[in-house]
């Protein structure tokens, strides 16, 4: 009934609003001689302030149309070239120079926890000037139809399996807070499997790996409270006369509600200060405030079966530490994963996810050899700065280029050439390798090769470059066989 109550209450403010909105008109006109009076700022920002916290906001736009790739202006194009029911893929397609590299391929899956993939506007707009970006863009429950079946967090695994053999190889993929523990699954699997489309790294941002180290209010929340409180207290049918209609999810308005009584007293001042902008005629603050909270208040519903599995495996029981974490009926093991090398970001004021629950993926990955593995905390940022904001675009967004272009195809082809330049420079070390080629790509048997030197010079010129490597060149240069010259 909450559901329904809450629905009813923004249709039955909906004529105040439009009250509201016409109020500001009228003392916003520049035509209008009260508009430049401290009264009529007054009632202007009275009217729209009533506005904005009675609206229900719409999905964003990212609104990305251009970045800078080499200090030129590049266009960007919004593409969708994956889609199921409950996600579309999309890529930010950018129309670089001839001959210009397109950089690592970066899967971007955000969370599907209340707030739309625009949320992630600044990760994707801090990492395109380097690299060719791809997202997540989960569907709102209360837009499927019941009659489109479930969507559970074995589900989202799927989804997430899918769409990295779908980019294929040499794919880095990121999870950003909640996808970190779906994203660390699904490589377990893939990786489990010799998938060859498992990604090439994997970075972890703010996630709830293991929420048993320093809990937050949020983990507070779900171990004070069983699973059965949950269904029975936040689970919800979905109201007519949506497309959902009579789904059970979890409302992104309670999950909205969560988040701001969390930190109720800056939002109480920052809607203060934004009424005081307003009667100052401070624009710029004013548009500040504006862009956030479209976006902040902006919310989403999550499947009932989705979220409920979610708070009990990762939250109550912490399966997934404890090594009681099953996909498909078969154990989930991060001590299989060898390729994917492991970057993990925390922000050191985080008060969703605790510091140190998602270093804990660290100690998971027990296979990983030091040299592919590396764990930052940023200083000074809680929970949003660890993807987002200025800290993120000059520290963290550095970071996670640099890790994926060592980790990618390039960066493993060049320190290879980089050791044959080594072994030739060094007496007695020289050495012939036999390459080979998967034998559906050979058109004919390859023999040895025996001209290292310039493959190598290429592959590390590529590395410097940033370019990548084409697939031919790194087939000769992996080995087949040694022997000593």
């Amino acid at each position: 009934m909450l559901y329904h109550f809450y629905e009813w209450n923004h249709a039955a403010l909906a004529p105040l609003r439009a009250v509201a909105d016409a109020t500001k008109l009228f003392y916003t006109n520049p035509l209008n001689p009260f508009a430049h009076t401290q009264a009529g700022r007054t009632l202007a920002a009275m009217a729209e302030l009533f506005e904005r916290t009675t609206r229900v906001y719409g999905k964003p736009e990212f609104g990305l149309h251009e970045t800078l790739v080499g200090g030129m202006r590049a266009p960007v194009a919004e593409k969708v070239v994956w889609e199921k029911t409950f996600c579309r893929l999309l890529h930010f397609e950018r129309e670089l120079p001839a001959g210009r590299p397109t950089g690592p391929r970066f899967l971007i899956v955000a969370p599907m926890s209340g707030h739309y993939a625009t949320l992630l506007r600044g990760t994707v707009d801090a990492l395109l000037p380097y690299a060719d970006v791809y997202i997540t863009d989960w569907v709102d429950a209360r837009l499927v139809p019941v009659s489109a079946g479930r969507f559970g967090l074995e589900d989202y695994v799927d989804y997430v399996i899918e769409m990295l053999r779908h980019l294929g190889p040499d794919t880095h993929v990121i999870g950003v807070c909640q996808p970190a523990v779906p994203v660390l699954i699904a490589t377990s699997v893939m990786e489990a499997e010799e998938d060859p489309a498992s990604p090439a790294s994997m970075t972890l941002m703010g996630g709830p790996i293991d929420t048993r180290i320093n809990p937050t209010g949020v983990n507070k929340l779900a171990k004070e409270h069983g699973i059965d409180w949950f269904r029975e207290n936040v689970v919800m049918a979905v109201p007519f006369p949506h497309a959902g209609f009579g789904r059970l999810v979890y409302p992104g308005f309670l999950q909205l509600s969560g988040f701001m009584s969390m930190n109720l007293d800056r939002h109480l001042i920052a809607h203060k200060d934004f009424f005081m902008h307003l009667v100052q005629n401070d624009g710029d603050s004013a548009a500040k405030h504006r862009q956030f909270y479209d976006e902040y208040n902006a919310v989403m519903d999550l499947t009932a079966e989705f979220y409920l599995e979610t708070v009990e495996k990762v939250f109550m029981t912490h399966a997934l530490p404890r090594g009681e974490m099953t996909h498909r009926g078969n154990p989930v093991d991060p001590s299989k994963i060898r390729r994917a090398a492991l970057l993990t970001v925390e922000g050191e004021n985080d008060d969703i996810s605790g510091l140190g629950q998602t270093e804990a993926a660290q100690t998971l990955c027990s296979s990983l050899p030091d040299d592919k593995r590396v764990h930052y905390v940023q200083p000074k940022v809680g929970h949003y700065g660890v993807f987002n904001g200025s800290r993120f675009r000059a520290e963290i967004a550095p970071r996670i280029v640099d890790f994926a272009l060592t980790h990618g195809a390039a960066g493993i082809a060049a320190r290879a050439a980089r050791e044959e330049e080594k072994a030739k420079d060094e007496p007695g070390r020289g050495e012939v390798v036999a390459l080979e080629f998967p034998s559906e790509q050979a058109p004919e048997p390859v023999a040895e090769m025996d001209r290292p030197a310039l493959d190598a010079s290429t592959a590390i010129a590529a590395l410097t470059a940033g370019n990548e490597v084409s697939p031919t060149l790194l087939e000769r240069l992996k080995p087949k066989s040694k022997r000593k010259a």
